[in-house]
């Protein structure tokens, strides 16, 4: 290696994984001819050839392997401990908008405080839609980041409501820690428990934060409870109030035993003093509490705990780190974000307990060796992979939010897309600080960015060329649908365009044409959902829409045989059309797995084998639109056993046009009836809703197929007509106070009543008529 001349080297044994590194490092560094041979199995050896000064070549394969081998340094294991990522989540109105304006305000990234739902009419800096400041709720999640004492903070703020979980679901996919807020009155909630079971799906350690401790009612203890046994979480407190409701006016620390006030007009001021003499007894309790929860899933601090020992303030801050990264244990905070209380001492639960960048495990896809799962280091001085999590369209164009989870991304770097496999160029690289953007010139593993001019959707993988790729994000399949139209034909292309932009933003927003009805059908998770994107489209592509049910996909079916024998003449001067078709139709078995079967039984020639497919066809045609109300007929047989032809008149048309008539004549006298489809539904509500529940679906005649306690909440199985469903999701949460989940998926078509079917069939002849 140390030559003028030049250098080569043949590496010997080694993992593919470490393989592969060094091509790609010493791909960038020296541009040598690489060749890499693979003869023993999941092991390769590595032959270098390239040209460089003197010790060039094994310099840059020294920093190679320990790239490979020992990623992080030291220095850049120094430099990722001062960065902390995190989202906030919770219920809908638990104060995770407010908690985020405080955190902003006092680390100094905002100047004034302003609130969701302020006089002021500015509203909270993360809320920075319109919509969100009108409806008083958060749509889209949002970063930012701030300075904490030495620390530097990257926050996502994520919407409470049900119909937005989506945005819950991929920034908890690229954090690394996260709080979850409890409202203090309404404890443990319905989106309460779904975030928390998003945050286990992705091993996102987290602290919990009882807000709203100045609110009638406030109770952070029975939030405690709930939390063990609703969430089935490790929880215990941290600290303790300093009074509740109108008295509320500080904490306690039972770590340290030190009592918190917050002065000043905005709570910025910090006053540390001694635990009031009521309280030091409750304080010992509660640490007592804290020291079993945590000893219990602590060996460290369970020795010194079974052994009477004391343990001080600093240990019992590790021993809780250490637990709490583990997922073992979840530390509770307490406060009031609104009245400025407790938020300075949660910045520091987040520095002192949520992981850095280099304290979780990410796990990448190997894509040369069939998606096998390897553990992919945070080093910015490896290969470069990132996850496009979010996107947004601006007037600018695509804005990319972009977890970096190894290496460095540069301004004008060009990334290749494992999605797509193509180069993708880094024009505009840019921090988030709610709306507003700052340019950077680079952005290292750990960091959350967001890239403008990239084309790429949301979940793809980006890296420097490296075939790895990152986990993808569950996407729920969307509860309700409405039918869109524009007002005018001139506004469709806009509306199409629209409706683009969206789908590629969300994924739960899903538009489909009913290839029966012709309908542009657009599916959400619930009707709020799909309201906001209505006024989207019209504030922001003035575009007006109609919208309305869509229409149910229904099918016709018959229930009985009957037979044909159809003869169709005509003669009109010169060639006529002659056919004859004898037969009959019936229905199909239930579990048949075709939906139309044609058989030919014809003996003889008394219609010649050049007209068979004719036929067919002919059937075929006329079972796509039945006679009751033009809707598919399913589950029919037909069987042809004689006819007759003319050697002059008959043609492929005229056996056609037999065959579509003769089933028409038949199927009137075969029993038709029209099929609805049925969803199977399943409704999860605490157990005081199971009778209104059950008694809902009764009343859209629905079947209940069965009910069964889970915890404290009821889940009810049932199946309900399609075309009963509309409008179910705002129902549900309106009689269980928001409390209420379901999920809803096709399971089979049913006959329709027998006045329904009277009613569809009038329907349609009197639009007919008209």
């Amino acid at each position: 290696l140390r030559s003028h001349a030049p250098c080569r080297c043949v590496l010997g044994l080694m993992s593919r994984s470490v393989a592969r590194v060094l091509t790609a490092a010493l791909g960038k560094s020296l541009h040598p001819l690489l060749n890499t041979s693979n003869p023993h199995g999941s092991l390769a050896h590595l032959k270098i050839t390239g040209f460089g000064p003197h010790g060039q070549l094994d310099g840059w394969l020294a920093r190679c392997l320990s790239t490979a081998l020992s990623p992080v340094t030291e220095q850049e294991q120094q430099a990722l401990s001062l960065i902390r990522n995190i989202g906030i989540s919770a219920h809908i109105d638990s104060g995770k908008t407010t908690l985020t304006e405080r955190i902003l305000y006092y680390t100094g990234r905002i100047r004034e405080i302003h609130e969701v739902r302020g006089k002021d009419g500015v509203g909270a800096k993360m809320d920075s839609m319109d919509l969100e400041r009108e409806k008083g709720i958060t749509i889209q999640s949002a970063a930012t980041y701030c300075a904490w004492k030495d620390k530097q903070i990257n926050i996502i703020d994520t919407p409470g409501h049900v119909d937005f979980t989506i945005e819950v679901e991929r920034s908890l996919r690229v954090l690394d820690g996260a709080i979850l807020v409890l409202c203090s009155v309404g404890g443990v909630q319905s989106q309460s428990i779904t975030v928390d079971r998003q945050m286990k799906r992705y091993n996102v350690p987290r602290l919990v934060f009882v807000n709203k401790l100045d609110r009638a009612g406030a109770n952070p203890w029975r939030c405690i409870d709930m939390a063990r046994d609703k969430l089935k979480l490790n929880v215990a407190a941290v600290q303790i109030p300093i009074g509740l409701e109108d008295q509320h006016s500080g904490v306690v620390d039972v770590v340290a035993r030190k009592a918190y006030y917050f002065e000043g007009p905005k709570g910025d001021q910090v006053v540390e003093g001694p635990v009031p003499e009521r309280l030091v007894e409750e304080m010992e309790e509660r640490r007592l509490e804290l020291l079993e929860k945590v000893s219990e899933v602590d060996d460290p601090l369970a020795e010194k705990f079974l052994a009477e020992e004391a343990v001080g303030a600093e240990e019992l801050r590790a021993a809780i780190r250490r637990a709490t990264l583990a997922l073992r244990f979840q530390p509770v905070f307490m406060g009031s974000a609104f009245k400025n209380k407790g938020v300075q001492p949660l910045l520091d639960g987040v520095l002192d307990y949520l992981p850095s960048p280099t304290e979780v495990v990410n796990e990448a896809l190997d894509l040369t060796a069939e998606e096998e799962r390897l553990t992919l280091p945070c080093a910015p001085s490896g290969p470069f992979v990132g996850l496009a999590f979010k996107l947004e369209e601006g007037k600018y164009g695509q804005l990319t939010y972009v977890r970096i989870y190894s290496g460095t991304l540069r301004k004008g770097d060009s990334v290749v897309n494992m999605s797509t496999n193509k180069k993708v160029r880094v024009p505009r690289l840019v921090r988030m600080h709610s709306n507003e953007m700052e340019d950077i010139s680079h952005a290292a593993a750990g960091d959350i960015v967001a890239v403008f001019g990239m084309d790429c959707s949301s979940g793809d993988t980006l890296t420097d060329g490296v075939k790895l790729a990152m986990t993808s994000i569950r996407v729920p399949d969307p509860v309700m649908s409405l039918a869109l139209t524009p007002t005018s034909a001139e506004q469709f292309p806009t509306f199409t365009r629209a409706l683009q932009r969206f789908q590629k933003e969300d994924p739960t927003f899903r538009v489909a044409t009913n290839n029966s009805t012709g309908e542009i059908i657009a599916s959400g998770m619930g009707e709020l959902h799909l309201e906001v994107y209505i006024e989207r489209i019209r504030r922001e592509y003035k575009v007006t829409c109609e919208v309305g049910k869509p229409k149910v996909n229904y099918r016709e079916a018959l229930t009985g045989r009957a037979e044909f024998n159809y003869l169709h003449k005509r003669q009109s001067g010169g060639a006529g059309q002659f056919g004859k078709v004898v037969g009959w139709i019936e229905p199909l078995p239930e579990d048949s797995p075709v939906t139309f079967v044609f058989e030919n039984k014809l003996v003889g020639t008394a219609v010649p084998p050049e007209f068979h497919s004719a036929i067919e066809k002919g059937f075929v045609e006329a079972a796509n639109s039945g006679s009751l109300i033009g809707a598919p007929v399913y589950g029919v047989r037909v069987v042809l056993t004689d006819g007759a032809s003319h050697a002059v008149d008959s043609s492929e048309t005229a056996f056609r046009i037999a065959a579509v008539q003769a089933f028409r004549q038949a199927y009137a006298n075969a029993s038709p009836i029209i099929l609805e489809p049925v969803m199977k539904v399943e409704v999860t509500v605490p157990s005081e809703y199971q009778g209104a529940t059950m008694g809902d679906i009764n009343r859209r005649k629905g079947l209940i197929l069965d009910s069964g306690a889970v915890g404290d909440d009821t889940v009810v199985t049932a199946h309900v007509p399609l075309n009963n469903m509309f409008g179910y999701s705002t129902a549900l949460r309106s009689a269980t106070q928001g409390k209420g989940e379901f999920s809803m998926e096709y399971s089979h078509h049913a006959a329709v009543p027998r006045e329904a079917q009277a009613a569809l069939v009038g329907e349609i002849k009197r639009a007919a008529a008209a």
